[in-house]
């Protein structure tokens, strides 16, 4: 059974290249997330002016891996800490979230952000929100790293090595 789970991790080509590698991850969709704007398109959003973050939508096959695993690998790509920046990043738009469809994921949301919340002297930035909205971006945003191997990307290229060969279970 396929489930999804809503990702804003900065800039989203690299957010969505991750996911990717990650085992049992189905499909990806980048796009922009709870914001105010119907139907924004990528320079709407780049002003920061209508509330949409940069978003992932992440489906996944949970008897492969499950919403832990994707929180915990999360977690690993990004800098929980630092608010509306990632990276060289900046921005409403660059904001960190968990969005999420239904209710029951909410509990091990709240688990994965405790164990987080114990490594770290800082306070999480990360929202935890329902999925208000979300508006797939423009054609050419989709699977842009794949299509641009060269193309900008805020993620150290070890770190899609490292989730190509991460499994359930592993820390």
């Amino acid at each position: 059974m396929t489930k999804d789970i809503f990702l804003a991790g900065g800039c989203f080509w690299g957010t969505e290249h991750y996911f990717k590698q990650i085992e049992g991850v189905t499909n990806t969709e980048v796009g922009f997330a709870n914001g105010q704007t119907a139907v924004p398109t990528y320079e709407e959003v780049y002003t920061d002016t209508t509330g949409h973050a940069e978003t992932v939508r992440v489906e996944y096959d949970d008897t492969i891996v499950d919403l832990e695993f994707l929180l915990q690998m999360f977690f690993k790509a990004i800098d929980p800490t630092s608010l509306n920046k990632q990276g060289h990043d900046e921005g409403t738009r660059y904001r960190t979230g968990v969005y999420y469809t239904s209710e029951e994921d909410l509990p091990v949301i709240k688990k994965v952000f405790a164990e987080q919340q114990k490594e770290l002297n800082q306070p999480i930035a990360v929202e935890v929100e329902p999925l208000d909205c979300f508006y797939p971006a423009e054609e050419y945003h989709q699977d842009y790293l794949d299509r641009n191997p060269d193309g900008y990307c805020h993620l150290p290229l070890e770190l899609f090595a490292f989730a190509r060969k991460a499994k359930k279970g592993q820390r």
